[in-house]
């Protein structure tokens, strides 16, 4: 991926817009990062006006698009979803026929809907608005309770924050964990984030977060591979495995054991991408105990397994030599697929 557009429209908004200028339009040459093409459109080049009372310049028409790897579609008033501009419509569904990535943020999903990209497909939008959506496109299986949906190179993400969630994930793909590691760090934001937007829906925010679960989260991550259990991890935190559990949950947007696993799992891929190391010791110390549990949990959560990883992602000589003999020889199931 190497040339990126973002498509604003009249009533646009700031936020929205601004994290796909943070993701994908800052230079990261400092970082070892190769910057984007990066480009603003909008269908009337010119004085374009957000939802917030300010305006901005756009240089660009829409020709861009039509040779960008990725197409960022924000978000659109409310009154303008039953009436998409058709020059963006079509701008969506030419992106979408030549395999280049289409990702939204919003109820900028409203766009790729009414261009028809998200027929038969899963996708999400702000719980707000989901179902909304789902009767004004039948053909959509909309989900409600997650943050972002991968079908194929098509990506729809839930409300603000969560456009930022779907930006990583696809940096991720795209410039491996260790990069989007990297630039998540550099906004002080989580590099990927459990749970989905059930949790934000009609339940009220803690008034501060459990702050005695910080020691035991860190030392979960110190032991990886020990066998962790509720009861065990309530002891360290001097509570009952319930209440820690439930304290957990509404914390980190995940039980115990889901935000343990993907813990592992994001080790696994710094090891895949730096280290020399061989499957089955990646598998014992990122805490999985074999490669064949590596393979099965890396395909669940990843759609694709360790090998195609470091196959696409290797960073260093040692783990650019690791790929060699047997690793080398690629079944199908080990080529890259995309992430479910």
């Amino acid at each position: 991926m190497k040339t990126v557009a973002v498509i604003v429209q009249e009533g646009f908004a700031p936020f929205e817009f601004g994290l796909a200028c943070e993701a994908f339009g800052l230079d990261r040459s400092d970082d070892g990062i190769e910057p984007f093409d990066f480009r603003i459109l909008s269908p009337e080049p010119g004085v374009v006006q957000s939802n917030m009372g300010f305006s901005i310049n756009v240089e660009h028409d829409l020709t861009f698009a039509d040779e960008a790897d990725l197409v960022v579609v924000t978000p659109i008033p409310r009154e303008k979803w039953s009436s998409v501009d058709v020059r963006v419509a079509d701008v969506v569904r030419r992106a979408a026929d030549r395999g280049a990535w289409l990702l939204s943020v919003c109820s900028g999903s409203f766009v790729l809907a009414a261009s028809g990209v998200l027929d038969g497909r899963r996708a999400t939008t702000h719980w707000r608005y989901a179902a909304v959506m789902a009767a004004m496109y039948p053909s959509i299986d909309v989900d409600p309770d997650v943050l972002y949906v991968q079908s194929d190179r098509i990506i729809t993400s839930a409300g603000t924050a969560a456009g930022l969630d779907a930006c990583l994930h696809l940096l991720r793909q795209e410039l491996g964990a260790e990069m989007a590691n990297i630039i998540a760090r550099r906004m002080v934001v989580p590099p990927q984030r459990d749970g989905g937007q059930a949790q934000f829906i009609a339940s009220p925010l803690p008034v501060e977060a459990s702050l005695s679960l910080a020691p035991v989260s860190d030392w979960m991550l110190q032991n990886l591979t020990a066998e962790l259990t509720v009861d065990q991890l309530a002891a360290r935190a001097h509570m009952s495995p319930r209440t820690f559990a439930r304290r957990f949950k509404a914390d980190f947007g995940a039980t115990p054991a889901a935000w343990l696993a993907r813990q592992r799992i994001i080790h696994a891929q710094r090891l895949l991408e730096r280290s020399g190391f061989g499957l089955d010791r990646v598998a014992t110390e990122s805490g999985f105990g074999s490669a064949a549990v590596l393979r099965q949990n890396f395909a669940r959560t990843l759609g694709i397994t360790p090998t195609a990883y470091r196959t696409r992602f290797a960073c260093t000589v040692e783990a650019r030599g690791a790929i060699t003999g047997a690793e080398q020889a690629l079944e199908p199931t080990d080529r890259l697929a995309p992430v479910a």
